[in-house]
């Protein structure tokens, strides 16, 4: 079994971040699902946000973005490069989430993800997630903690 670590994201992490980010949505475009860029502005989110990192070898393999809320935080992107699936790095890293969103003393986290990607919203409900809405391709979710 392949060891990894979860660590907090420090600036130096930005390109491989951005590297993962875009190999892990890559499967997406693939399949002309359009979404947004993803893996801009990664400087400015571990310099003003929460970053996680998952990493193998010295390699980064999966993040987390959380941005923290007055009453609540946003999950603003999870993602584990293809290379690395099946490790669950996934799951750890959404259980950081949770961990972080209760360090601050926030009750719920919300998410959105792409109605095209039924296979997240599964994903997401499976983990006690609740759809609360959605709005042309966007599937609003939230996870009371």
């Amino acid at each position: 079994m392949t060891s990894w670590t979860l660590r907090r994201a420090d600036v130096e992490d930005a390109a491989s971040l951005e590297t993962c980010i875009d190999a892990a949505y890559s499967i997406y475009a693939t399949k002309g699902i359009e979404l947004p860029a993803v893996s801009d502005g990664l400087v400015e989110d571990i310099q003003h946000n929460i970053v996680w990192v998952a990493v193998i070898k010295r390699q980064v393999v999966g993040c987390l973005v959380l941005i923290a809320r007055e009453d609540h935080a946003v999950l603003a992107n999870v993602a584990v490069d293809p290379a690395a699936t099946g490790l669950g790095l996934g799951r750890a890293l959404l259980e950081q989430a949770e961990r972080e969103v209760r360090t601050f003393g926030l009750g719920k986290l919300t998410l959105t993800t792409h109605a095209d990607i039924p296979e997240n919203v599964r994903l997401y409900e499976y983990l006690g997630w609740t759809e609360t809405e959605r709005r042309g391709s966007k599937v609003f979710m939230e996870k009371v903690l």
